[in-house]
């Protein structure tokens, strides 16, 4: 299943990705850091929800309270719920 997350705090607007059963696949931002975003992106390619909220969760990016890493562990997790 396709899925799109708004993000909120973040240079990137937007994380789109596939997620099937638990495993997340094809994971883009759009805006952001193009270069870390895409290292994170490949990192993350076919881990778990679970794998990538351990992880993720809790970066922050300078003085903000979240990070596109924590955005995509929000994401993941918003979209396996959902998935329920």
């Amino acid at each position: 299943m396709k899925y799109e997350f708004k993000t909120s705090g973040t240079c990137s607007q937007l994380i789109s990705f596939d997620i099937e059963g638990d495993v997340i696949t094809n994971v883009s931002f759009v805006g952001g850091c193009n270069g870390n975003l895409q290292g994170v992106s490949r990192l993350v390619e076919g881990q778990t929800v679970d794998y990538i909220n351990d992880r993720c969760a809790g970066i922050r990016c300078g003085f903000k309270p979240t990070s596109c890493p924590d955005q995509l562990a929000k994401a993941v997790k918003e979209a396996y719920e959902k998935t329920k």
